[in-house]
């Protein structure tokens, strides 16, 4: 499994607290695959059932005692180095934008969505929270998100206004369902039993996105206007064009 994760990544660092983990070469993973393999083969089928069985009774025995030491070094190493631990992709998505925030750069580069062939890889590399960002390869929250969305269609609406652009219209709609998915979107995180940070917080977010949301309606009411005085038809959407 190693191996197989080297072979896809191109390697991996796990850095936490006292324990460093670094993998870039295939050959050893390989090579003690190898040997447990040998050794598995050498001690024979029965010895290995018997092995696993007196594994699992220990652990089962024992479980309550495990857990207590697992979750004090975790608390411990937690404590000790500053680690941020969560438990579940909302929390990660809170802590994790907390942390850009603070740094002062909301945008989250993916390498590796450069590297695959699919539509939108973006999408597929982003976590509960995280949107495509404005460039290939980079995510962004989705607050962010919105705002770039507005900002795009603020300066687009300018040229259809000014070329009279029926088919920049139409695009326009398409960016206006986009900005209505990332509202959505922030209301999934707002309302979730896991939102950590009270009434005003979310009232604030809300109305933050209300407002980007509003921004966006407006360029697509006066793109409208636009198709309507190019075509002289009245419509409520581009696309019935």
């Amino acid at each position: 499994m190693v191996a197989v994760v080297i072979a896809i990544t191109g390697g991996f660092v796990i850095d936490a607290g006292p324990l460093y983990l670094s993998a870039h070469r295939l050959l050893s993973p390989l090579v003690i695959a190898a040997a447990a393999y040998l050794l598995a083969a050498r001690q024979g089928h029965t010895a290995i059932v018997a092995a696993d069985a007196a594994l699992f009774e220990f652990v089962h025995r024992h479980a309550l005692a495990i857990a207590i030491v697992l979750a004090a070094v975790a608390a411990g190493v937690g404590i000790a180095f500053n680690t941020y631990v969560v438990a579940a992709s909302d929390p990660s998505a809170y802590i994790s934008q907390a942390r850009l925030i603070t740094k002062g750069d909301l945008v989250v580069p993916v390498p590796l969505a450069s590297q695959v062939s699919w539509p939108m890889p973006e999408m597929s590399f982003a976590p509960l929270g995280y949107r495509p960002g404005p460039q290939p390869a980079e995510i962004v929250p989705t607050i962010e998100r919105m705002a770039t969305v507005a900002e795009k269609m603020v300066g687009t609406v300018a040229g259809i206004i000014a070329e009279r652009d029926v088919e920049g219209a139409r695009q326009l709609e398409e960016d206006d369902e986009e900005m209505d998915q990332l509202r959505r979107s922030s209301f999934r995180l707002m309302l979730a039993d896991s939102w950590p940070h009270g009434v005003e917080p979310a009232v604030d977010i809300a109305l933050l996105g209300r407002y980007y949301e509003r921004i966006a309606d407006h360029a697509v009411s006066l793109a409208r206007r636009v198709v309507y005085l190019v075509t002289g038809e009245t419509v409520t959407t581009v696309d019935h064009l």
